[in-house]
């Protein structure tokens, strides 16, 4: 009996040691797995930054002589400064950084070439009454009401000064409310950011600023109508008001309005990344 046990035990002895030593080797060739880490989707790595109009396209004329192709200019390139300066790592282009003039479609086409992640158009409003006045940021879609549609179609009707633009657009017709409607349903696919940022660029100008904001619309824009990432049109003032003139054309109008729309860009961008 005492060698039957002896047996016993040195043969569970065996098994266990064996199967410890096949343990032991197949942990030291499995491969050796890293912690799981979290990776963000959104992260934001390039920004395009577009100054509306520009060149032989001066855009809208205040009454003092101001042009609108001037103005956004110096607006967006105080607005690159500041990005480059806050975000040394994101990529920030320009669809235009000196006064010349860029069609529409090859703005989007920049945007699109870049792999934008965002793209900014920076423009001045114009009305026919001069005390008209205020801040109101547009993304794609359809237009809700005639003014909006008629900010879109003064904005779209640079494209008359391209060559062959009803090539390059379609056969877009600028003044067609009609080619405005079917254009409205493009972006949609971006339309959640692209509201989220210019809700924020909107609440920047009225509560840090103060100023007069009409908020978030939307209407059909040429130039926010290729880019293949979420856009906005923002309409800084109207230049066709006296105050706003030389609000927009002053270094400090400039920088206000830059930052404001950076502060928004840091928002959306902590938003969307978390």
């Amino acid at each position: 009996p005492k060698c039957n046990n002896l047996k016993i035990m040195f043969s569970s002895f065996r098994v266990i040691f064996v199967i410890g030593l096949a343990l032991s080797i197949i942990s030291a060739t499995m491969p050796t797995v890293e912690p799981t880490r979290t990776v963000k989707k959104n992260i934001i790595r390039t920004v395009c930054l577009d100054a509306g109009h520009g060149g032989k396209d001066p855009g809208c004329l205040g009454p003092a002589g101001a042009r609108e192709g001037k103005v956004t200019l110096k607006i967006i390139l105080e607005l690159g400064k500041r990005l480059k300066a806050e975000y040394p790592d994101m990529k920030v282009i320009y669809t235009r950084d000196t006064d010349e003039f860029i069609e529409l479609f090859e703005r989007a086409d920049i945007a699109n070439r870049n792999k934008a992640d965002l793209f900014i158009s920076v423009h001045c409003n114009a009305a026919l009454n001069k005390s008209a006045y205020g801040t109101e940021t547009y993304t794609m879609g359809l237009h809700k009401t005639d003014g909006n549609l008629n900010v879109a179609k003064r904005e779209n009707s640079v494209i008359l000064q391209e060559k062959d633009y009803q090539t390059s657009y379609n056969g877009f017709d600028p003044s067609s409310p009609l080619a405005h409607i079917m254009m409205a349903n493009y972006q949609s696919a971006f339309m959640a950011n692209s509201v989220k940022f210019a809700s924020h660029v909107e609440d920047e100008f009225s509560k840090t600023f103060k100023r007069k904001s009409f908020g978030v619309k939307q209407a059909g824009f040429l130039v926010i109508w290729r880019t293949a990432m979420p856009s906005v049109l923002v309409e800084t003032g109207f230049l066709t008001n006296p105050t706003e003139e030389e609000y927009l054309n002053s270094e400090k109008g400039q920088s206000e309005v830059a930052e404001a729309i950076s502060t928004a860009f840091k928002k959306y961008k902590d938003e969307i990344e978390k």
